[in-house]
C-alpha cells in the first residue's frame, strides 16, 4: 500500500503524518479516515477547493487532471504547478509527500 507523508500543518497535524491507504482511494479519504480532518466543504463532489493539497513527491502517480479540477485550482489560495484537489487525487502504487495549504478559500468553515 502506498504512504502518504504529510508535512507538518499548524493546525491539523502539527507534527506531520505518515499514512498507509489502498490504492483506489481519494487523498482526500485517506487523510480523514486517518484522522487528519482537511476540508472538505463539497462533500468532495469536486465543486469547490477546500481540500486543496501541494504533492512535493509523487505527483506523476495521481493520473491526469481533469478540466473540472484544473478550473477549480484556478481559484485556490497558494496554488502552485504541482496543486491537487484531494477529493480527485487518486492513489495508485506510488508513495506520496504532500503539504496542506495554511489556508482555504472557505469563508464558512463546516468543521467537518
Amino acid at each position: 500500500m502506498p504512504i502518504i507523508k504529510i508535512l507538518p500543518h499548524q493546525s491539523l497535524c502539527p507534527e506531520g503524518a505518515s499514512i498507509t491507504a489502498a490504492p483506489g482511494t481519494s487523498v482526500c479519504e485517506a487523510l480523514l479516515e486517518n484522522g487528519i480532518k482537511i476540508e472538505h466543504a463539497c462533500e468532495m463532489s469536486c465543486a469547490c477547493t477546500t481540500c486543496h493539497v501541494i504533492v512535493r513527491q509523487g505527483l506523476a502517480s495521481l493520473g491526469e487532471i481533469d478540466e473540472t479540477e484544473e478550473d477549480l485550482l484556478d481559484r485556490a489560495w497558494g496554488l502552485e504547478p504541482n496543486s491537487r484537489l484531494s477529493c480527485q487525487a487518486i492513489l495508485a502504487q506510488q508513495d506520496l509527500l504532500i503539504e496542506i495549504p495554511r489556508y482555504t478559500i472557505n469563508h464558512a468553515s463546516e468543521n467537518h
